[in-house]
This record gives structure tokens, C-alpha cells and sequence, in this order.
């Protein structure tokens, strides 16, 4: 039995939420776009909230499971039918020439207003030539549109998986910076390195001395890089901080390999037997920290 794909689950999917009408459209656009039809995708790819509305598809279990067996860590959770649509489009491009490929995605992204800049950032895990996008990664973690920025960044495993690590490290500080959670990164803990415990301390300190506050999430990503500065900031924000600050102090310590993390976390009792029970939780802080 052939491998199901990401193609074939939009498909299926839109088969579903779109009425009759609008999935043939999208059938026939999507034929004219599979015989190298440049033009034919540009101006679909335009059209398509017009063709398919933008509400949000309905996701359960079952849909999830097929969609990380067509493309491990794909979660297209949260996307909408004219994402769904436009993604399925892109898909259907012949690509066997990378440079026409990337051509062609060029000016797509050039003339892409925030909702197909959205679209498009959100396909890339999805797209062929997949080292050839990442220029384009680093380009929208500099973008000052914020759901441009969360569709690379949240439930996105491109940056995880082809992003550098200084490009990396800039993503995760772009997050605190603007207010997004780092709860959705997929690889958050796994893509940690030293420059990044270096500069998110040296970012607590700065928000410190300014009298801001620091979000608890920052915590996260040094759990297995934490030096020496680290540990004691740790050890401040679990004796002096707020809950949330001290709940997620604790997550961080409770894995952190060092030898002295757990001496730290001994000296707050109750609040390492709430993480050791699975009572303290990063989604639930992130949450909490962004309600």
C-alpha cells in the first residue's frame, strides 16, 4: 500500500469542509497547476479565500495521527481551508528543477499579502528542496508581522530541523521579544545550546535591571545547557519569584543534568513534588503566562 502524503490528507480534508462547488474549483485548479501552470497557480493561490472561505478545519485524533504519518511533526491543528487550499496547491507543482522551483516560490512570497505570507510559511515543512528555504526562514524571523512570524515559528518543525543554530537562537529571543509563546516551537529543548542559555540570562538580567518582568517560558530552553549564571538565576526566580516563575524554575531544574540543579530544586519541597507528579506542566504556564 502506497504511503499516504500531506497531499493527500489536504485533500481529503477539503473534500469534507468545502461545499461541492468549491472543492471542483479547486480540483481543476489544482490539475492546471500539476501540468507546470505557473501562471494558473498565481492567480488561484490569490483567489482562494474568495473560492473556499476562511474557516478553520476541524482536526481530531485520527486526523492528527495521519497527518504525522504523512510528514512526521506535521500539526496542521489551527489551520484554516484556504490555508489547507493554497498548500495543496504549492504541492501540486512539478519541481524537479530546484532553481525554477524556488524561482517560481519567489514571487509568490514577494507579492504575498499576510494571509498567503501565512500559507506559505506554514507549507514550508511540507515543500520539496526543503535546504533551499532557508533563507526564506531566516528572512521571516526578522518580519514585524506577528502571524507571519508564528507561522515559522508555532507548530512549525522547518526551523527545527533545517534552521542553523544562530538563526535558531534569534527565532526563540524573536519570541520573548514580541509576546509569542515558546510553548508551540517544536524542538524548544531539543535545539538548546550554549549561546542560547548565554543569551537568554544575559536578556533576564537586562529585563532585571530595568525592573520588567521576565516570562517564565525563557527558563525553558536552558534546561540542558545551564551553567554556573544560569543556576543562580534559577535559584533566584524559584526563592523570589512569582508563581509561574517559580513553577517553571522548577520544571527547568527538575531536568536539567547539572549535579547542583537538584540540590537547588530540594529547597522548595512542595513545589518539586508538584513536578514530580506531573502537576506543573509547560503548556499550562505558557497559557497562563499569555492569558
Amino acid at each position: 500500500m502506497a504511503r499516504i502524503t500531506p497531499a493527500d490528507c489536504l485533500r481529503d480534508w477539503l473534500q469534507t469542509a468545502l461545499t461541492p462547488t468549491a472543492f471542483d474549483w479547486l480540483r481543476s485548479q489544482c490539475e492546471l497547476v500539476a501540468t507546470g501552470n505557473v501562471k494558473s497557480l498565481f492567480l488561484a493561490f490569490g483567489f482562494v479565500p474568495r473560492k473556499t472561505g476562511k474557516e478553520l478545519l476541524r482536526f481530531d485524533a485520527e486526523r492528527l495521527r495521519l497527518a504525522n504519518d504523512a510528514r512526521p511533526l506535521w500539526n496542521p491543528a489551527g489551520w484554516s481551508v484556504d490555508q489547507a487550499a493554497r498548500t495543496l496547491l504549492l504541492l501540486q507543482l512539478p519541481a524537479p528543477d530546484e532553481t525554477t522551483y524556488i524561482a517560481t516560490l519567489d514571487k509568490l512570497f514577494a507579492a504575498g499579502e499576510v494571509g498567503e505570507l501565512v500559507a506559505l510559511y506554514q507549507s514550508l515543512p511540507l515543500l520539496p528542496h526543503p535546504t533551499a528555504h532557508v533563507w526564506r526562514a531566516r528572512e521571516c524571523v526578522r518580519t514585524n508581522m506577528k502571524s507571519v512570524f508564528c507561522a515559522l515559528a508555532h507548530h512549525n518543525p522547518y526551523p527545527s530541523e533545517q534552521m542553523d543554530e544562530p538563526s535558531w537562537n534569534q527565532m526563540i529571543l524573536k519570541c520573548l521579544f514580541i509576546g509569542a509563546a515558546l510553548d508551540p516551537v517544536i524542538g524548544i529543548e531539543e535545539r538548546s545550546n550554549a549561546a542560547l542559555v548565554r543569551m537568554l540570562t544575559d536578556y533576564a538580567h537586562e529585563r532585571w535591571a530595568a525592573k520588567r518582568v521576565v516570562c517564565p517560558e525563557l527558563w525553558r530552553p536552558i534546561t540542558l545547557f545551564a551553567d554556573d549564571v544560569a543556576l543562580k538565576d534559577l535559584h533566584r526566580v524559584l526563592t523570589t519569584g512569582e508563581v509561574l516563575e517559580r513553577q517553571a524554575a522548577a520544571l527547568t531544574l527538575s531536568r536539567c543534568p547539572h549535579p547542583r540543579a537538584k540540590e537547588i530544586l530540594a529547597q522548595e519541597p512542595e513545589l518539586a513534588r508538584q513536578v514530580a507528579k506531573g502537576e506543573v506542566v509547560w503548556s499550562q504556564i505558557a497559557e497562563r503566562a499569555y492569558s
